[in-house]
């Protein structure tokens, strides 16, 4: 074929071997991308969690995280830093993206696993002049220490066993995601569920009791109960790019659908807002999502 003679990154692709190790949270795994050079897949316990592309912290390959991309390409003008706040770390894929794409940016990333947080940070190292600053702190905790209005972008990725923690669901949360929020900024959460939708739903009712502009991303056989999938939910009190979203959404490899207003009213059905005293974790995904 003539193609036997290896270049360098091929090289350190046929070189590049799993890290596996365990964590708080479980057997965490970073497996190499066979087609990407530097690019690396975290697994744990066995469940996708992040991508990350070290030669391209802007590529996104989760379905979610490209939605989540738009969220944060949107959120501000482009290329205009911005103070953000993430809220389960992963990989730090979302953090490394706004780096990438809105340079001199302030973070702080939420990740309570603290042997995860080693684990990345020395394999996956982030870029020395990104202003990232990482907290081992349970979600809710971390978000406790943000000032008051420093926030353009919250980004909520969380994920205990697959599962978000019920504290985490509740109206009370929300209290404190909307005090650390600026007037014009923008939560964005990344929900779990499968039919019937009962804590998709759930989610909304609670993000409507709190905030006056709401949108949903999700895909459309999810959102018609038909399977288990991810939706990203977005809460402000400023308008939200609703036209510009649901262009993106629409444009994506794997296409999704934005709800807002009145659909999305009609949605919640007859969901109440989740408080503490009710909340619980979200439903476990099938065996079947990750295989």
């Amino acid at each position: 074929m003539g193609r036997s003679r290896s270049t360098g990154p091929r090289r350190e692709r046929a070189a590049a071997e799993a890290v596996v190790e365990q964590v708080d949270g479980g057997l965490a795994e970073l497996r190499p991308d066979r087609e990407r050079a530097r690019g690396w897949t975290l697994l744990i316990d066995g469940a996708p969690q992040s991508y990350v592309d070290l030669d391209d912290p802007a590529y996104l390959s989760f379905e979610y995280q490209r939605r989540l991309g738009h969220v944060i390409d949107l959120a501000a003008p482009p290329g205009k830093p911005v103070h953000a706040v993430h809220l389960g770390g992963g990989a730090f894929t979302l953090a490394r993206y706004v780096a990438a794409t809105r340079p001199r940016s302030t973070q702080q990333v939420v990740e309570r696993d603290a042997a995860l947080v080693q684990l990345v940070r020395r394999a996956l190292p982030l870029d020395a002049g990104a202003r990232i600053r990482v907290r081992a702190l349970d979600a809710r905790e971390g978000l406790v220490k943000v000032a008051d209005g420093w926030a353009d972008l919250i980004v909520a990725d969380v994920f205990s066993g697959a599962r978000t923690p019920a504290h985490l669901t509740s109206t009370e949360f929300l209290d404190e995601v909307r005090r650390a929020l600026k007037p014009s900024g923008v939560y964005a959460a990344n929900l779990a569920d499968g039919p019937p939708l009962a804590h998709l739903r759930g989610q909304i009712a609670t993000a409507a009791a709190r905030f006056g502009e709401l949108a949903l991303i999700a895909d459309s056989a999810v959102l018609r109960g038909k399977r288990f999938g991810n939706a990203i939910l977005l809460a402000s009190d400023a308008p939200l790019p609703l036209a510009e979203l649901t262009r993106r959404a629409a444009s994506d490899p794997h296409p999704g659908r934005l709800e807002h207003g009145r659909a999305l009213i009609d949605f919640i059905g007859g969901a109440a807002p989740v408080t503490d005293a009710a909340a619980v974790a979200s439903p476990a995904p099938p065996p079947s999502v990750f295989h």
